[in-house]
């Protein structure tokens, strides 16, 4: 039973808690710009502020995409 329990816990045990602590750290970060936002449109805050405030909760790389698509308009 040992040998079964480690097999268990090493295999298939652990792979999923890293793979669940790294879902939830993510919505974690998601909610917490949602709320960010919120707030913000519900202060009456710029449009373009409420946009630099949120991004500010991104990676520098994802930035660099979204500045690409400054604007908002839909493209085709």
């Amino acid at each position: 039973t040992t040998f079964y329990g480690s097999v268990l816990a090493n295999w298939i045990c652990i792979p999923v808690v890293n793979k669940l602590k790294i879902n939830n750290s993510s919505e974690i970060m998601m909610k917490e710009v949602i709320v960010e936002g919120l707030l913000s449109i519900q202060a009456g805050e710029n449009p373009r502020v409420i946009e630099e405030k949120l991004k500010s909760f991104l990676k520098p790389s994802n930035r660099a995409q979204l500045s690409n698509n400054e604007g908002g308009e839909v493209n085709g």
